[in-house]
């Protein structure tokens, strides 16, 4: 279904027609300027104690973080971290240039598989496109290099992450966003799906019990290059 018969649709159940131009007008300003919400003050600080502040929030939600100084250690930090959660070397990594680039050849316990997800996959290891400080949340767009299954079907999701990709506020994820996907027939481009990821999946529906897991990974870390 085209989207003029979606809309014409719409507009007749809502029994009118089109907006009168003022009204198109307005509304089309109000998606352009991308209008702030309020921004908590948390995150109004210089980067080095947004990073920090990111750490402490994505470990107060039952995520863990290690740092490592060069992007050449992740290889390393992952095996380190498998070995303390007493998981296998195996895992599925998302083709991202990013990590195609580490040094997987000179650790060959590893075995890596470059894919999206299948339901059997217990190690995921995803790219991380932005780390939003005030909540220590992820931002996941999907893309090619970057598929989202990564994100819900193994039990572990280990996201590498770029210190300079984080930012203080949800805003400036998206002002992040938007600048980075322009195309020259549309003037911009969203992708199909953002996953905003703050911690492992859980819930509390039964008896009020945390249940790590309920949704998607039990586990989720985050290596913090730089």
């Amino acid at each position: 279904m085209s989207r003029e018969a979606i809309l014409g649709g719409i507009r007749r159940g809502l029994k009118r027609g089109e907006l009168p131009a003022d009204q198109q007008a307005m509304l089309r300003h109000r998606l352009e300027s991308h209008p702030r919400h309020l921004i908590p003050a948390r995150s109004r600080v210089p980067h080095p104690e947004q990073v920090a502040l990111f750490i402490a929030r994505v470990e107060a939600e039952f995520g863990t973080v290690e740092r490592v100084p060069e992007a050449s250690q992740v290889p390393v930090a992952l095996m380190d971290y498998l070995a303390g959660q007493n998981l296998g070397p195996r895992f599925v990594m998302a083709p991202h240039p990013e990590l195609e680039a580490l040094p997987w050849a000179e650790h060959r316990l590893l075995m890596m598989e470059r894919r999206r997800a299948e339901g059997s996959d217990q190690v995921s290891v995803q790219h991380g496109y932005a780390g939003i400080a005030e909540t220590g949340t992820l931002m996941l767009p999907a893309a090619p290099g970057r598929p989202t299954t990564l994100n819900l079907l193994p039990e572990t999701e280990v996201v590498v992450l770029r210190a300079d990709r984080v930012v203080g506020a949800y805003e400036e994820a998206w002002d992040l966003l938007r600048a980075e996907n322009q195309d020259a027939l549309t003037g911009g481009f969203m992708p199909r799906n953002v996953m905003l990821v703050t911690g492992p999946s859980r819930s509390a529906d039964i008896e009020q019990t945390l249940e790590l897991g309920a949704h998607g990974p039990r586990r989720l870390h985050v290596i913090l290059v730089g």
